[in-house]
């Protein structure tokens, strides 16, 4: 399944694109600023990386000339600006693509799925979007469908979206802040322990031993992550 890094510091639009991105079949992560997004490069390989060119810290124009200078991850750049030499100064940092604000999210994907495809990096196949598997835990995504060994089991949707997010990356340690902004709904009484409380349900429903969890592993610390891949 790709793997897609995605740089933007409006969290609304962020949100759109880890929706459409995922909805497509790629495993996403978000990141808010220009360092953050080098600093996950570094660390976690991305196949593409979505880059907004106006971000705190470090802009993107400034991202894409150090990821050039360290890796040849395929780049779609984001921008409001839509003159002729914005669009030259993008693809000459090394950008691969270039997409200008307003954007279609569809348009978007589109964009992603030929540039991973240019570049030979994995597309999304269709068995991938239905069907992902640790162990004996299987989550059908497009149905929002989980079993455990056969066994289906009854999700709340945020519950089926951090799941998700885990077994399409079994061993990945998630934060807590990762898996929050995967559930449906974000508001200002919504914190970091509602991931607690969603996990906490999870292991009810899908361990044999919640007090012993065999899928949902805690990383003290850190947060949660997937066993049995």
């Amino acid at each position: 399944m790709p793997f897609v890094l995605v740089a933007e510091d409006n969290a609304m639009q962020a949100e759109v694109i880890r929706r459409y991105l995922e909805q497509d079949g790629h495993t996403t992560t978000v990141v808010r600023d220009g360092r953050a997004a080098i600093d996950t490069v570094r660390r976690e390989r991305p196949d593409l990386v979505v880059l907004d060119v106006m971000m705190p810290h470090t802009d993107g124009l400034e991202v894409c000339r150090v990821l050039r200078r360290e890796s040849d991850v395929p780049v779609l750049m984001l921008t409001a600006r839509s003159t002729e030499d914005d669009l030259l100064i993008g693809l000459e940092t090394g950008a691969d693509d270039y997409l200008t604000k307003p954007y279609s999210p569809r348009e978007l994907v589109a964009r992603v799925r030929t540039l991973l495809r240019r570049a030979g990096r994995p597309a999304p196949a269709q068995e991938e979007r239905q069907l992902l598997r640790a162990g004996g835990l299987a989550v059908d995504v497009e149905r929002r469908e989980v079993r455990v060994d056969g066994r289906p089991v009854e999700c709340t949707p945020g519950e089926f979206e951090i799941l998700a997010a885990m077994v399409a990356r079994p061993g990945r340690v998630f934060t807590r802040q990762q898996l929050l902004v995967r559930t449906s709904v974000i508001d200002r009484a919504t914190t970091e322990r509602t991931v607690d409380v969603h996990v906490r349900n999870l292991r009810k429903k899908i361990e044999a031993d919640p007090a012993r969890p065999e899928y949902i592993r805690t990383v003290f610390g850190v947060g949660y992550k997937i066993h049995g891949g």
